[in-house]
C-alpha cells in the first residue's frame, strides 16, 4: 500500500506526510501522535477491511489523544467490508491511489 500512497500524495496539492507502519507490534504511537497534531488531519489506508481492523483501531487511537487537534475527522480508505477474495478479484478489491486521494481531497477540504 506504501506505492499506493505515495502516489496518491503525489497526485494532490497538499503538503503530505506519508507514514508507514511497518512494525504494529510495538506500535509506533508516538509517530503517528506527532503527525496527526502537527498536520491536523489524517487518512488511514490499508487493504484490509474497513470495519473492526487496524484503521478503526488507529482511528480510536487519534480520537483519544489528539482529538482537540485536528482540523478534519480522521478518513479511511480501505479494502471492502467483505471477506478478502481470492487472487482473480483481489486487484479490484484493494484500494488503490485514486481511493487514497479521494480520502485525502475529503479531509483537506473538510470544514466543520
Amino acid at each position: 500500500m506504501l506505492r499506493e500512497a505515495l502516489s496518491a500524495a503525489d497526485q494532490t496539492d497538499a503538503d503530505i506526510e506519508v507514514i508507514d507502519l511497518r512494525v504494529l507490534s510495538p506500535l509506533d504511537v508516538e509517530t503517528i501522535l506527532d503527525s496527526v497534531k502537527k498536520t491536523g488531519r489524517c487518512v488511514i489506508f490499508h487493504e484490509a477491511r474497513r470495519t473492526l481492523g487496524l484503521g478503526a483501531e488507529l482511528s480510536a487511537l487519534i480520537n483519544e489523544y489528539a482529538l482537540d487537534r485536528l482540523l478534519a475527522p480522521v478518513r479511511r480508505a480501505t479494502g471492502y467490508d467483505v471477506h478478502f477474495p481470492g487472487h482473480q478479484l483481489e486487484e479490484a478489491y484493494l484500494p488503490d491511489a485514486e481511493r487514497a486521494r479521494y480520502a485525502i481531497e475529503a479531509v483537506m477540504d473538510y470544514a466543520f
